[in-house]
């Protein structure tokens, strides 16, 4: 699965001599043949997965020779994957405009939300807007992605390997360093989503 990583990443012009990086493109594959589908309805799909509380995150790479800022975009399905070797993953759609750009970069940055920080989710939810306006961030240490001011935790990553998942992309990323901020270190509550509504812990 490394080499198809690498196969990926090398299609979309991405470097590849500083770590196993690379993903696969984004073919007209399907998992499942259209005469092979169970009789599912999406909307219930997605009304009966929705009563699984998640966290959300940002996930950001650096810009890109050519390209006019850093990447980046709000994403719930972000997971820890193994402590040895460390490694987490998230997923993203096929239809991903951003997700090319995150490719070619070979890295990226989880900056986990707080609570209080549902407005920069939507900001980065947008699709062809500048995300990053207004947004205060620096550079996180290993690979230059951006590290959003006030998030509670950030993990800083080289992508590892990209495995295809129906009409999403599992990201798979090695963790190259990560921290929590104050806030996060004295228990800051997370940004929850449910049932497509932010929400938050209550006591």
């Amino acid at each position: 699965m490394a080499a198809t990583a690498v196969r990926y990443l090398r299609s979309v012009g991405a470097p590849t001599t500083t770590g196993p990086v690379e993903a696969l493109p984004r073919p007209a594959l399907r998992a499942v043949g259209d005469d092979e589908r169970a009789p599912l309805d999406p909307g219930e799909f997605r009304r009966v997965l929705g009563n699984f509380a998640t966290g959300v995150t940002v996930v950001t790479a650096p810009a890109q020779e050519g390209e006019p800022g850093p990447a980046g975009f709000a994403c719930q399905s972000f997971s820890s994957l193994s402590l040895d070797p460390p490694l987490v993953s998230f997923m993203v759609a096929r239809t991903s405009t951003t997700w090319p750009r995150i490719a070619r970069a070979g890295v990226f940055c989880v900056n986990v939300l707080g609570a209080d920080q549902g407005e920069l989710c939507r900001g980065f939810a947008v699709s062809g807007a500048d995300k990053f306006a207004g947004v205060a961030y620096e550079a996180a240490p290993v690979t230059g992605s951006p590290r959003l001011a006030g998030v509670p935790a950030w993990i800083d990553c080289t992508i590892q390997a990209v495995h295809t998942g129906g009409d999403h992309l599992i990201v798979v990323g090695r963790v190259d360093a990560l921290g929590t901020s104050d806030e996060g270190e004295s228990g800051g509550d997370p940004l929850l989503f449910h049932r497509g509504r932010f929400g938050r812990f209550t006591q």
